[in-house]
């Protein structure tokens, strides 16, 4: 059965795009720790992060890179948080959070968000995408 990120990545599910390319993309989490927090998805399925293949890992890392620079024009944070948890859904993604300190990566802060509120923030780093 296919994950949701499989879902959302076929158009089957809504998501707030911010990135898309052969390999990979990157939405909006519903659930986000900090205003921002975006997740990289490759569009392969594939459950364990280690069982990437290199070049799709390497890749899926630059593109973190680029989406982190964006967020932090767009949220002047301190950094950007980049993690690989993986127990909530069984396909690979890439927490990219805006932090300035260490409890901002807590994910037991994390809330719903509206649609609209999903929006505003993708709007804002697709446009910082674009500027640099």
């Amino acid at each position: 059965m296919a994950s949701i990120f499989s879902k959302i990545i076929a158009g089957e599910l809504p998501g707030h795009f911010v990135w898309q390319d052969d390999d990979c993309v990157a939405i909006m989490t519903i659930q986000p720790i900090k205003p921002g927090h975006i997740l990289v998805i490759p569009k392969e399925e594939i459950d364990h992060w280690d069982d990437l293949p290199e070049a799709l890992s390497a890749h899926l890392l630059a593109v973190s890179r680029k989406l982190a620079k964006a967020q932090k024009r767009v949220y002047q944070c301190r950094r950007v948080s980049l993690q690989i948890v993986g127990l909530e859904v069984p396909h690979t993604h890439l927490h990219l959070v805006p932090i300035d300190e260490m409890r901002d990566i807590d994910f037991a802060g994390a809330e719903m968000a509206d649609a609209a509120s999903l929006a505003a923030e993708a709007e804002k780093i697709r446009e910082a995408l674009a500027v640099g």
